[in-house]
């Protein structure tokens, strides 16, 4: 190496960028904690463009009359004869 000539260094830090530990322990806590079965749960309200689109339905789509052309409300049990 000549007097005057300068050295460059490139240092690779931490190992080549490992970040987390092995995948020795990927999943431990899942594994540890103990299984709870799933809560039933009520059907929750439809809201917005989808409320909309269900009452339309409700309405106009399906829509049951009587033998005399008019229409059954929507609690009518006439229709489950």
């Amino acid at each position: 190496i000549q007097k005057e000539s300068t050295l460059h260094l490139v240092l690779r830090l931490r190992g080549g960028g490992k970040v987390h530990g092995s995948l020795a322990r990927a999943g431990k806590v899942r594994n540890q904690t103990p299984k709870v079965e799933k809560q039933e749960r009520e059907k929750k309200q439809i809201v917005g463009r989808a409320h909309k689109r269900e009452q339309y339905n409700r309405r106009f789509v399906n829509v049951v009359t009587t033998p005399g052309g008019k229409r059954l409300g929507p609690n009518s049990n006439q229709a489950r004869t």
